[in-house]
């Protein structure tokens, strides 16, 4: 299942469907930032804030905003992709 995938390599796993926005949020700090056992990856940052902003996280719309600024385009579309895949088999 989706929810056992991991967003990269040696990530962390994926939160359920269940997942509230905070919990999101907070999976999305850690790849942003490269803490707390997840790589350091912009594209999954980016998706799990774009999820958690879906699920109501105002401070995860800030964040998308300053990282997609930091990204390129075709970074940008794909962790729109994978965000669109995760919904779609949640």
């Amino acid at each position: 299942m989706l929810a056992q995938l991991q967003v990269a390599k040696e990530g962390l796993p994926l939160p359920g469907p269940e997942a509230s926005g905070d919990e999101l949020f907070r999976l999305g700090l850690l790849y942003s930032t490269g803490q707390g056992g997840a790589p350091l990856d912009y594209v999954s940052a980016h998706m799990l804030f774009n999820l958690a902003a879906m699920r109501g996280s105002v401070e995860a719309k800030v964040y998308r905003k300053e990282l997609s600024e930091e990204m390129a385009s075709d970074e940008v579309a794909e962790a729109q992709r994978q965000a669109r895949e995760w919904l779609a088999h949640g």
